[in-house]
């Protein structure tokens, strides 16, 4: 009944694209966490989509979107977003949207602080977004936040703003820039009677739904290596990307979940500091950035880009338990002579091979890396439909990490477009 979509590397896989295809087939697309930090792409009929806070299931007419209750909502760019998919055509977003009313709010009070802080920590920066997601979260923790259903029934929700608001200043010697924290309660004010028609109890919601045997699709955000715990600590998001963070982030019976997706990208990239074990800083990296055009959606920022990893997608298949796996942007790898792929570390001291994925960042950062190289095809697979209509060394590339991972591998995508992708 539930089927689960999540990144395996470090973002930006492409899981907008397979979200897109599968709501087609489904009553229901969910979030369960992050926030405007997230960036999806879906390009149909000549016209692209950028998600951030919304769903991308809102492109299926037929398709309710639920934003759960582990999301941060950032509530201007909820509106803003809105907006903007309605004047791409998009019809009946409005009805067809979702909000539990237990999510807690990303202020831009807690961009301010994300930025402050991102300074502060100089050359040791996260290379966070600076949408303000980690103070969101933290706030969730430290119980001092404002949920949304605060922001529609308590009058004195702006109390705990300004009571956030003095904490920040004090931590940060009374500069928050140019943030106001009365005009941000009074635009709060100004848009509670509009969120009230798309407020709802999100657990009465999904219990309902799964009573009656709907199709429920979970849109991951960002990826396994990015989770709050698994991945690559401390430079991480500030929620739970896993499997586990989305049955925290919504009222899922573990039961009823039919399949648990991944999707890999046919190559790595990532954003913002932190371990990269394959990246490449020549003439590789620059051809897979023109060429995959892999800028961030949420920041405009260049992605850092190497080889496919094995090692990482073998241990995010040991946290996520994928049953099948979309492979994104084989493309992209179309005129390379030869492609390496990781499937090992070494130790940088010992030289023996490390049998787990480090969960020392610094150790991650020194591992000397085992690659497989691997003939290229030189021909062009955009487009391709059948997998027998690929080149040999292509079809031996994806059979090689189906072997590697001992996971199915049931999509390729060969292209931008919804329609680019093949299906085994």
């Amino acid at each position: 009944m539930a089927t689960i979509v999540l990144g395996v590397q470090w973002g930006d896989e492409g899981k907008g694209k397979l979200c897109d295809i599968l709501s087609s087939d489904v009553q229901i697309c969910a979030r369960a966490t992050g926030g405007r930090n997230c960036g999806h792409t879906v390009v149909t009929a000549g016209v692209s989509y950028d998600f951030h806070m919304l769903p991308s299931g809102l492109l299926h007419p037929k398709t309710t979107n639920l934003i759960g209750p582990g999301v941060v909502l950032h509530v201007p760019t909820f509106f803003s977003e809105l907006a903007s998919v309605e004047g791409k055509g998009v019809v009946n977003a409005q009805q067809r949207l979702k909000i539990s009313t237990r999510c807690a709010l990303n202020l831009d009070l807690h961009a301010a602080a994300d930025r402050l802080r991102e300074v502060s920590l100089g050359k040791k920066n996260i290379g966070t977004t600076g949408k303000g997601i980690g103070p969101a979260y933290s706030s969730k923790a430290e119980r001092s936040t404002v949920l949304l259903a605060d922001l529609l029934d308590d009058d004195e929700f702006g109390d705990r703003i300004r009571a956030m608001e003095r904490d920040y200043k004090l931590r940060f010697g009374g500069d928050l820039g140019d943030y106001d924290v009365e005009a941000e309660i009074k635009e709060l004010e100004n848009f509670r009677e509009r969120l009230r028609p798309f407020s709802l109890d999100d657990v009465e919601y999904l219990e309902e739904a799964q009573e009656q045997g709907k199709k429920i699709l979970i849109e991951g955000a960002q990826s396994a290596l990015l989770d709050i715990t698994y991945g690559t600590w401390p430079f991480v998001t500030s929620s739970s990307t896993t499997f586990g963070g989305v049955m925290a982030g919504l009222n899922l019976n573990p039961r009823k979940v039919d399949s648990v997706i991944g999707v890999l990208k046919a190559y790595s990239t990532r954003v913002g500091s932190g371990p990269f074990p394959t990246e490449d800083f020549g003439e590789v990296s620059s051809k897979l950035q023109e060429i995959g055009h892999e800028f961030g959606v949420t920041t405009g920022r260049r992605r850092r880009c190497g080889w496919l990893d094995l090692v990482v997608a073998k241990y995010s298949n040991c946290v996520n338990h994928y049953d099948a796996l979309n492979l994104t942007k084989l493309d992209v790898l179309d005129t390379f002579e030869e492609i390496l792929v990781a499937v090992a570390y070494k130790h940088p001291d010992t030289g023996e091979v490390i049998k787990s994925f480090p969960a020392s960042a610094k150790l991650l950062s020194r591992v000397e890396v085992v690659y497989k190289t691997m003939k290229g095809w030189k021909t062009k697979t955009t487009s391709t439909q059948k997998f027998s209509d690929l080149p040999k060394e292509a079809q031996d590339y994806i059979t090689f990490i189906e072997d590697f991972l001992n996971v199915k591998i049931k999509w390729v995508g060969c292209g931008p477009k919804r329609e680019d992708i093949l299906v085994r």
